[in-house]
């Protein structure tokens, strides 16, 4: 009942269309039961009169049964437009919360879940939830009148025979229930092995030149092919459950039409049924099997739906871990100043991957964080803008706690040029201003200018119209690594985050680059992650952070004095020993 009432909800925006709709299906019905007995009034009533009265009759029979299909033509013309269109709008208003939920939810829940799992989600649950929308209802209302009313009617015709026929009605009813145990599991297997095969299509498409690089298309091909088997499986499974029950509901639709011939023969005998009464009875049966077969269409359209509602709701369900505390207020007039205090954290309760780090950064600073890779650099960026939460201690800016300012104010302070450089499909325009939307050509170009990317840009027959490709496949690394950090430019925030901002840079690049960077950085807080040691000596302060967290800091010229760690370092990558920080 939970997930109904879940359901339900989605409806009331369409109140309107949802009851005009449940109108037209019970007009259908009742016309459709009515026919019989109109057949029977006039064979009973009218056709003994005589020619004069059936010929002046007629005319008006004609024009009265001529009206009744008009009438139905237009309720059946409304129930498949527009209560479609009803369902449409109801898959479009759930796509939309899916969509929106999913761009609430923190990291941990991407580190956890495929990308093409939720993609099935978004698209082919969400298709056959409509068709339940739409459907469901209106079937089961027409169904049911067709049943009850054509029961009651033929009850006025002979009791004990139709309540022959209605005891085979309720052993199929229970046969079908039956059925539909075992099928509801099954759909929602359906469900997450077709989940599995979109999840190993977009995991193998998106990192196509990596396949190709390596010639392992034919271990790509066997991945797919244990999924796609997998996802048979369970559909023959689905299909001979469907066969049995479709067989299973054939037979006792067999069954009713030999129950009305044998019953009819046996009451006609005995003088207790008109023959002419037999054929209404034919007329009703047919009446009755046809929403007994919509029915059985609809049990297999209902356990797809329900299955997919079901996942759609575990998703929607899914709390994100990085909200906003009960009256968080806006982080306004950001300075800068940074301070890590006893931070902890750990992605999972075993082992803590950053343990008691004490920061402090003042306004307007710049700070280096270098080591090997796993100590934590990235991660301990990553708590500055709550991408995740520290599970110990606290991280301030300018005093206050980031877990006491709203998520929205919080990043917008906070420019991040990672090493994995994202391209979203579009424009080179259109990237560049993700850093702001609302931002004028003018805006766009002087943070081109500034990243270094403008005299590019304009060289190309489009130029900041020229599409970019899936994630900037039509770009090279270093000029994806200008673009976003013309984003940042374009951002312009308080707080900046430089991981690994030049990694993918050639050398020339990466001088003009780091122009641009010191440019930017200027009155603003910067955090830079960096493995080429020689990209941050002008650092306010450089931290060295090794597994057991930070093991020391100091200026570019202190740790080379002091001939520590980074000291070594830096002297092993100038003797070109660049493995050693990575």
């Amino acid at each position: 009942m939970s997930i109904f009432r879940k359901f339900i909800k989605y409806y009331k925006p369409y109140r309107a269309l949802f009851y005009f709709d449940m109108f037209c299906a019970l007009i259908v019905s009742a016309i459709d039961v009515a026919f019989p007995q109109i057949l029977n009034f006039l064979v009973k009533g009218l056709f003994p009169q005589g020619t004069q009265i059936i010929l002046k009759s007629l005319p008006w029979i004609a024009a009265a049964l001529l009206g009744m299909e008009l009438v139905r033509y237009g309720c059946q013309y409304y129930i498949t437009s527009w209560g479609h269109i009803m369902g449409a709008k109801m898959e479009s208003d759930m796509r939309q919360d899916l969509f929106d939920h999913l761009q609430r939810l923190s990291f941990s829940y991407y580190d956890k879940n495929n990308t093409g799992e939720m993609m099935s989600k978004l698209v082919s649950d969400l298709f056959d939830i409509s068709e339940l929308a739409h459907h469901g209802p209106e079937n089961i209302l027409i169904s049911l009148l067709k049943i009850f009313g054509s029961f009651a009617l033929m009850m006025l015709i002979n009791v004990p025979m139709t309540l022959i026929l209605l005891s085979v009605t309720l052993v199929m009813i229970v046969f079908s229930i039956e059925k539909n145990k075992k099928m509801r599991a099954v759909f929602m297997d359906n469900r997450k092995k077709i989940a599995g095969v979109n999840s190993r299509v977009q995991d193998s498409l998106v990192g196509i030149r990596v396949v190709k690089s390596f010639g392992n298309e034919e271990l790509e091909q066997e991945k797919f092919s244990e999924s796609n088997l997998q996802f048979l499986d369970s559909k023959e499974s689905s299909y001979l459950i469907m066969g049995s029950y479709r067989a299973g509901a054939s037979f006792f639709e067999g069954l009713l039409f030999l129950t009305v011939l044998v019953s009819g023969g046996l009451f006609i005998a005995r003088g207790t049924l008109a023959p002419t009464d037999l054929a209404v009875y034919a007329l009703y049966i047919n009446i009755i099997i046809n929403p007994i077969d919509i029915l059985i269409e609809f049990t297999e359209q209902f356990q797809k739906g329900y299955s997919g509602f079901r996942r759609f709701v575990e998703v929607v369900e899914t709390q994100s871990e990085i909200v906003d505390r009960p009256g968080a207020v806006d982080l306004k007039d950001v300075k800068g100043s940074i301070e890590y205090r006893n931070v902890s954290f750990s992605y999972d309760t075993a082992n803590n991957v950053l343990e008691n780090i004490n920061i402090k950064i003042d306004a307007g600073k710049t700070v280096a964080l270098v080591g090997p890779s796993g100590g934590g650099k990235t991660t301990l960026c990553s708590l500055l803008p709550r991408f995740y939460d520290v599970t110990g201690g606290s991280v301030t800016i300018d005093g206050h706690d980031i877990r006491d300012v709203t998520l929205k104010s919080l990043r917008k302070a906070i420019g991040i040029v990672q090493q994995d450089v994202y391209m979203f499909a579009g424009t080179i325009k259109e990237n560049i201003a993700y850093g702001k939307p609302d931002a004028t050509d003018e805006e766009i170009m002087e943070a081109a200018k500034n990243a270094n990317i403008h005299d590019f840009i304009v060289s190309l027959d489009k130029g900041y119209d020229t599409y970019v490709g899936e994630r900037g496949a039509r770009l090279s690394g270093g000029q994806k690594q200008r673009i976003a950090i013309a984003r940042v430019f374009l951002k312009n925030p308080r707080i900046l985050i430089l991981d690994e901002a030049t990694s993918a840079l050639d050398n020339e690049s990466e001088r003009h680059i780091q122009k641009s960077l010191v440019t930017l950085s200027k009155g603003r807080t910067t955090l830079v992650i960096a493995h080429r040691l020689s990209t941050i000596r002008n650092a306010d302060e450089i931290i060295v952070i090794g597994d057991d967290g930070i093991e020391e800091s100091g200026t570019h010229q202190e740790l080379i004095e002091k001939n520590g760690i980074y000291a070594k370092y830096y002297n092993m990558q100038f003797e070109g020993l660049d493995t050693a920080m990575q």
